[in-house]
C-alpha cells in the first residue's frame, strides 16, 4: 500500500474527500442486498419454507413476525460489537472488510439452503456482518472530514442517506419478482433452463430472490477494497484507550444520548413493522396499480396486482423525494416562524409514526369488517411514516456523530443503532406473548395495529416535556473543542 496514500488524519483540503465515491458506491449495493433479503424474508417464513425432505414447513403469520424482529434486533445489536472491535483492534476499514466477508456467507447460506436450519444460519450471519459493520461505516464518512471542509458532512450525510434508500428502492422491487414470478417467466421463455416439475420450479423462486442480494453483497465489498489507498485510515485506539475514553466527557456524550435513544426505540419498533406486519396486511388488499380496470384490456397492466412485498418500495422512493424536499424547502419555511432543531425534528417525526400506524389500524378494520381496501391506503400510512423517518433516522444519523468525541464516535454510532435492535426486541417479545399454541394471537386483526398506535402516540407526547432538557454540544474529526448548542 502506497504509504504516501494512506492518511491516519483527515487531508485538510476545501474540497470532497478522494474516498467518498468508494463509500457510496459501497452503501449502495450492501443496502441493495440487505434490504432485498429483508422485503421478501417475511413472505419466505410464511409460503416457501420447506424441511429436509422438501416438504412445505411454514411459519404462522405472529411466527413469522416475532422472528423478523428478532432478526432485526439480531442486525441492530451486533454494531456494538463492530464498534468496539474497531475501536480496539482493527479499525474501521479492516472491520468493515472483514465483517463484510461474513455478511456475504449469510447470504450464500439463505440461496442455498430453504429449510429452518439455512435460514437460522444465514440470518445469524447476516445479523453479525451487517451489524457488525453499520457504526464503523457511517463514523467511516465523518472520518474523511476535517476542520476545512467540515461544512461539508451534513451533504455528504444526506447523499449517504440516499445512497441507502436508492439501494432499498431498486432491490424492494425486483427480489419480489425474483420470489414470486420469476420462475414462471423462466419456465416460459427458456424451459430448457429450470425444473419441469412445478414444485421444484416453485423452490427456484427463494434462490433467486436470496441469490442476487448476495452478488450485489459481494460487489459492495470490492468496490469498498478499492478505495483502500485513498480512504482516510483512522487506526484503532487500543482497548486501554477506549477503556478511558468512556470515562469523562466521552462517558457525559453517552448518558446525555441515552434518553433521546429511549424515544427512538419506540419509534422503530412501530417502523421496522412496515416490513413485516405490513407486508403480511398488503396480501388483503387490492393491489392493482389503477382499481377498476380490466386486467384483459388494453391496459390490462393497469389493472394487474402488484406483489404485496412492493408497496414497501415507496418508502425509499419517497426518500429520495422526502430528504431534498424537507433540506431545501420545508425546513427553510418552518425556520421563518420558529427555531428548527434536531429535537424537535425528533419529536414530530414520532408524532408522525404514531398517526401512520394508526392508518393501518384503520385498515385492518376494514378489512376484518370483510371490505378490500386499496394498496392506496396503505401508501398514504408510508408517506406519514417516512416523513416521520427522514425528521428522526435521518437528524439522529448526523446528530449522533457530531454529539461524539472523536475517540467514541463508533461506539456512539452502535449506541444509536442499539435503539434500533431495543425497538425491535420490543416488537419481538410482544409477538411472543401474544402468539398461542394454535398459531393465533391474543391481540387478533387490528387490536395488535391499535396497541403498537397508542404506544407510540404515548411515547411521543411523554417526549415532549423531557426534550426540554436535553443539553448538546459539537464535534468534529479535526478535535476542535466541542461547542454548546
Amino acid at each position: 500500500m502506497s504509504q504516501s496514500r494512506y492518511h491516519s488524519a483527515p487531508v485538510e483540503t476545501p474540497g470532497m474527500p478522494a474516498g467518498i465515491p468508494y463509500i457510496i458506491g459501497n452503501e449502495t449495493a450492501e443496502r441493495f442486498s440487505y434490504y432485498g433479503m429483508r422485503a421478501v424474508l417475511v413472505t419466505f417464513m410464511t409460503k416457501f419454507l420447506v424441511d429436509s425432505a422438501g416438504q412445505a414447513n411454514f411459519m404462522s403469520e405472529p411466527e413469522a413476525r416475532s422472528y423478523y424482529s428478532l432478526f432485526v434486533s439480531s442486525a441492530y445489536f451486533f454494531p456494538l460489537f463492530g464498534a468496539l472491535l474497531a475501536d480496539m483492534f482493527w479499525g474501521k476499514y479492516r472491520t468493515i472488510l472483514w465483517l463484510s466477508i461474513v455478511y456475504c456467507l449469510g447470504h450464500l447460506a439463505l440461496a442455498l439452503d430453504d429449510t429452518r436450519a439455512g435460514l437460522f444460519l444465514g440470518l445469524g450471519l447476516i445479523a453479525v456482518g451487517a451489524g457488525g459493520i453499520k457504526p464503523c461505516v457511517s463514523a467511516h464518512v465523518g472520518d474523511q472530514f476535517g476542520k476545512s471542509n467540515s461544512h461539508l458532512l451534513e451533504k455528504v450525510f444526506g447523499w449517504f442517506y440516499l445512497a441507502i434508500n436508492l439501494g432499498a428502492f431498486l432491490s424492494t422491487l425486483i427480489t419480489p419478482w425474483l420470489l414470486n414470478s420469476a420462475p414462471g417467466w423462466l419456465a416460459t421463455n427458456f424451459p430448457k433452463l429450470v425444473p419441469a416439475d412445478p414444485v421444484q420450479l416453485a423452490r427456484l423462486g427463494p434462490h433467486l430472490a436470496f441469490g442476487l442480494p448476495g452478488l450485489l453483497m459481494v460487489l459492495a465489498t470490492i468496490v469498498f477494497w478499492m478505495g483502500r489507498n485513498v480512504f482516510v485510515h483512522i487506526p484503532a485506539q487500543g482497548p486501554e484507550r477506549v477503556a478511558r475514553s468512556l470515562t469523562g466527557e466521552g462517558l457525559a456524550a453517552l448518558l446525555r444520548l441515552i434518553p433521546l435513544y429511549c424515544f427512538v426505540a419506540i419509534f422503530w419498533s412501530i417502523y421496522d413493522q412496515s416490513g413485516s406486519a405490513w407486508v403480511l396486511q398488503a396480501e388483503k388488499l387490492d393491489r392493482r396499480i389503477l382499481p377498476g380496470v380490466d386486467p384483459e384490456g388494453a391496459w390490462g397492466w393497469l389493472g394487474r396486482d402488484i406483489h404485496p412485498e412492493q408497496i414497501q418500495a415507496i418508502n425509499p422512493f419517497l426518500i429520495l423525494v422526502f430528504v431534498p424536499l424537507f433540506s431545501y424547502i420545508v425546513y427553510p419555511i418552518v425556520g421563518r416562524f420558529c427555531r428548527v432543531t434536531p429535537l424537535r425534528k425528533v419529536g414530530v417525526g414520532l408524532l408522525l409514526n404514531g398517526i401512520a400506524f394508526g392508518m393501518s389500524a384503520l385498515i385492518e378494520q376494514a378489512i376484518q369488517a370483510g371490505a378490500t381496501p386499496s394498496m392506496y391506503w396503505q401508501i398514504l400510512a408510508f408517506a406519514l411514516m417516512t416523513a416521520g423517518e427522514v425528521l428522526v433516522s435521518v437528524t439522529c444519523l448526523e446528530y449522533s456523530y457530531t454529539q461524539s468525541p472523536p475517540e467514541v464516535k463508533s461506539f456512539v454510532m452502535a449506541l444509536y443503532l442499539l435503539s434500533v435492535s431495543a425497538g425491535n426486541f420490543l416488537t419481538f417479545l410482544v409477538n411472543k406473548a401474544i402468539l398461542l399454541p394454535d398459531g393465533g394471537s391474543r391481540l387478533p386483526g387490528a387490536q395488535y395495529y391499535w396497541f403498537f398506535t397508542i404506544l407510540m402516540l404515548l411515547a411521543a407526547l411523554v417526549y415532549v416535556p423531557i426534550s426540554l432538557s436535553f443539553r448538546a454540544r459539537s464535534y468534529i474529526a479535526s478535535g476542535d473543542e466541542p461547542v454548546e448548542l
